[in-house]
């Protein structure tokens, strides 16, 4: 592959999905490689098992550009090179099984026409031989613009996944950011209910204690006035 993986600070899962990712790779090119090798039912196996692995291996991509998202800046650049290389590096697989899909299809239908044409060729003219010549080589065309048509599928819903998770993942971090902030709101809330309560008792303490010094002047007012009247009318 285009990037090497060396052993840097990141995140352990980014880690793990990478080591996923070259296994997928791994079966991808093995696969690709046996393609050309193989009679028509075990290429067509082979064909489904690459297939199976391109998709395996897009989805760790998308998981692992989840991942980024995560880990911090520092990190963040030369991993995201690192995922690109990977990315670019599934492309050209992408493309080299496609060649060896269409590579198969035409050796499949030229050898076909060859067989046809031998078998029957003792009792066909020369029009009519070119005639099914014509009819097998535009079969094999759709086939091989259905085999395209299928991998840019796959190739487009991969895309669409990769984009759903990042918006996905853009919504969890919103709404994470809006829970920390409703959680310091509650936190701040809380602690000035509780300057509140501390300063209601306060108050109430120096009400009762008002109230007693009111009390206690009240009475000795009255004492003093009573006082006051028992000396007159002691001296009377």
């Amino acid at each position: 592959m285009s990037q090497a993986l060396d052993s840097e600070p990141g995140s352990e899962l980014f880690s793990s999905y990478e080591s996923d990712f070259r296994l997928a790779f791994a079966e991808v090119a093995q696969k690709i490689d046996q393609i050309p090798e193989l009679a028509t039912e075990p290429r067509k196996a082979t064909i489904r098992a690459a297939e199976r692995a391109i998709d395996e291996a897009d989805e760790i991509i998308s998981q692992m550009a989840i991942e980024l998202q995560n880990i911090s800046s520092g990190n963040r650049a030369k991993l995201n090179a690192r995922l690109r290389g990977y990315r670019s590096d599934l492309d050209k697989s992408k493309r080299d099984l496609r060649k060896s899909i269409e590579a198969g299809d035409r050796q499949e239908l030229f050898g076909a026409r060859a067989s046809a044409a031998g078998s029957a060729g003792a009792g066909l003219s020369n029009d009519e031989i070119s005639q099914d010549q014509r009819q097998q080589l535009l079969s094999g065309t759709d086939r091989l613009e259905n085999s395209s048509q299928r991998l840019r599928d796959s190739q487009r819903l991969a895309n669409e996944t990769e984009s759903i998770g990042a918006n996905i993942l853009t919504d969890l971090r919103g709404q994470r950011e809006q829970i920390i902030n409703s959680r310091n709101v509650l936190m701040e809330a809380d602690t000035y209910v509780d300057k509140s309560i501390r300063t209601l008792r306060g108050m109430a303490r120096r009400m009762v204690t008002n109230r007693l010094i009111t009390i206690g002047i009240v009475v000795l007012l009255i004492i003093i006035i009573a006082a006051i009247l028992i000396g007159r009318f002691v001296r009377r």
